[in-house]
């Protein structure tokens, strides 16, 4: 897919600077705002939560990599 073409030309351009987890679309996180909640404290278990849990964790790890 294009998704999937954009982020190897990312990743092959940019190297180890690209974060390994994507961030999927997620209806549940959309709709988070219009009952004004952020999206992890919506839906923890939906799966862009998840994700955006899985991005954190990533940053932390590479930030002490540092």
């Amino acid at each position: 897919t294009l998704q999937q073409q954009v982020s190897e030309q990312l990743k092959a351009h940019y190297g180890d600077k690209v974060f390994d987890t994507i961030i999927p679309r997620n209806v549940r996180l959309a709709e988070a705002p219009s009952y004004g909640l952020p999206g992890l404290v919506f839906d923890p278990s939906a799966k862009g939560s998840q994700a955006f849990l899985a991005f954190a964790s990533e940053l932390v790890d590479r930030g002490l990599r540092a």
